[in-house]
């Protein structure tokens, strides 16, 4: 019996050995030190371990926003009034270079009624309507002028408050006037003088002497007038800034 089996230990020896010698054949890149690495291996040990999966990033819920790059917020520069030039009207004294605004306070339009005639001795069917009057490069008139003789009184629309007086190139000498609930100004401008008491902050009634028609700033010495708007004010109250609306209904023009 021991030597049958030692004539199979040696034939399985043997096939081994013809095994191994034929897998050297198939494969001469594979070294003597492979195969002591592989004949020291137990056949567990053989087996590849099996990667750790990599954690998959958790998939953006459906709707989503993307990230974006941090947006800087818009900055409103605040005008200097001591350094503006004309005061616009349309957006009336708005600061240079800003486009005068033009759209439409969504909150309701407030009423101007009962507004008086701001040149004496002039009645509404002399007024003129030249609010839509191109003065060139896009822009309009926004406002009207009245003619009367250099020296003729202007007095006030309505009851209200002096908020600026304002001596620029293009206006003159011109006065700022919020109504008493502020929600409207008043622009008067081309003055030949203010009235002698006339201050800033001070209370006027409608029919007080404000100034004096003349022709200063950019209007021609032969023309004398009034350059009369009204315009909305912002939330801010800001007296160079607003949306002109038409003087000449208001007066009773037309």
């Amino acid at each position: 019996m021991s030597r049958l089996a030692i004539l199979i230990l040696g034939m399985v020896l043997g096939a081994a050995a013809v095994v191994l010698t034929f897998s050297l054949w198939l494969d001469p890149g594979t070294t003597q030190a492979d195969s002591r690495v592989h004949a020291t291996m137990s056949p567990g040990e053989l087996a590849v371990a099996p990667m750790t999966p990599v954690a998959a990033r958790p998939a953006r819920p459906a709707g989503y926003p993307p990230t974006q790059a941090p947006v800087s917020a818009p900055v409103e520069i605040e005008p200097d009034p001591g350094t503006l030039a004309e005061p616009v009207v349309g957006a009336i004294a708005q600061a240079p270079p800003t486009t005068p605004p033009e759209s439409v306070p969504s909150q309701p339009m407030p009423q101007a009624s009962g507004l008086l005639v701001p040149v004496s001795g002039v009645g509404p069917k002399q007024l003129s309507d030249t609010f839509a009057q191109s003065r060139g490069a896009g822009r309009l008139h926004d406002a009207i002028d009245i003619m009367a003789p250099r020296g003729t009184p202007v007095v006030a629309v309505a009851d209200g408050r002096i908020a600026k007086l304002f001596d620029s190139k293009p206006g003159g000498l011109t006065v700022y006037q919020f109504d008493v609930d502020e929600k409207l100004a008043y622009y008067y401008a081309h003055l030949d003088s203010y009235a002698p008491t006339l201050v800033e902050g001070q209370q006027v009634r409608r029919g007080d002497v404000i100034g004096y028609v003349g022709s200063t700033g950019n209007a021609s010495p032969d023309g004398p007038h009034l350059h009369f708007a009204i315009f909305v004010l912002g939330p801010d109250k800001k007296w160079w800034q607003g949306t002109a609306i038409n003087p000449y209904p208001l007066l009773g023009g037309g």
